[in-house]
């Protein structure tokens, strides 16, 4: 059943409206929640929710899913990452606030609708510059709340990473901090869809529904990696050009491996190689390949 939960006039006549869609079977309570489109740019949850959809037509459950496709129609009609007109991140003005503007105001609808759900899965897709394997991003003062359930969404890797104050303003904290268990998916590219991704994570959502009972199926626990900031390594660019690479996330490297080239199209010339200093798993490469000097190539969870 699709509901609009959230409406506000814009200036032509139009208005700026919040929809979800409301699949309900049997007589449970227990409701997830599919979060996706805060960003505009980010597609990948779009082909999440659209495939979910498919599979719960004829998928015999017990509960709610509430799936909300797009919570930034303004930014992805006009393929921005932002709220077109106020240059703001929606995930950066959360809890937002009843009497604030239209984009707080529009942030504090969606707590409110969320505010009761058992589980919120947010997801985001990586920006234009780079590929990101499935992963969980954990702040670490929700570790203990977090991880079991984060653990049964089949996602390649969990990163805990450290509080930071900027994360505060984000749905994901402001939902945590409410005690209601909200998982926070990056994946793929911005501006992309990345197939493989999202039916991997449409499996991992029906296995979470298994873990709230909502499925009656003996839940899944993944293996996924579970990694700490003092495990992350950074690549980055030490000349500004092209950067050329064949490697492929989600695969295993060696300390002394070369990652990729960047190279001067105009000379004919390599301008330095880039080599892994670590073994662990590269989890992130750049898949733009014009970089600037200090232009983020790659990321590895290091082996410790």
């Amino acid at each position: 059943m699709i509901e609009t939960f959230a409406s506000l006039s814009l200036p032509v006549d139009e208005k700026y409206e919040l929809k979800k869609n409301r699949i309900q079977k049997g007589t449970s309570k227990t409701r997830i929640c599919i979060v996706t489109g805060i960003h505009g740019d980010e597609l990948e949850g779009q082909y999440v929710v659209y495939s979910l959809q498919k599979v719960l037509e004829n998928l015999d459950f017990d509960g709610i899913v509430d799936i909300y496709p797009c919570m930034n129609p303004l930014g992805m009609d006009s393929i921005q990452r932002k709220v077109p007109m106020f240059d703001l991140d929606m995930n950066r003005v959360f809890p937002g606030d009843k009497q604030g503007s239209m984009v707080e105001y529009m942030a504090y609808k969606m707590i409110q609708e969320l505010k009761d759900a058992s589980l919120v899965i947010d997801i985001h897709a990586s920006n234009a510059y780079l590929i990101e394997v499935p992963q969980i991003r954990i702040n670490e003062i929700f570790e203990d709340f977090l991880l079991e359930p984060a653990r049964h969404l089949n996602v390649d890797f969990i990163w805990i990473h450290k509080d930071n104050t900027i994360l505060k303003s984000t749905l994901g904290y402001c939902l945590n901090k409410r005690n209601v268990p909200s998982l926070v998916i990056e994946m793929g590219i911005g501006s992309r869809l990345t197939y493989s991704y999202g039916n991997q994570i449409v499996e991992g959502i029906l296995n979470c529904m298994a873990y709230l009972k909502m499925i009656d199926k003996k839940p899944v626990l993944y293996p996924s990696k579970i990694g700490y900031d003092k495990e992350i390594r950074f690549l980055n660019a030490k000349h500004a050009g092209l950067f050329i690479t064949d490697k492929k996330v989600n695969t295993k490297i060696h300390k002394g491996e070369r990652i990729g080239q960047i190279v001067n199209p105009l000379q004919g010339i390599v301008l330095s190689d880039v080599i892994s200093q670590w073994d662990g798993l590269l989890f992130t490469i750049r898949k733009y390949p014009i970089c600037n000097e200090g232009s983020l190539l790659a990321r590895v969870l290091e082996d410790l």
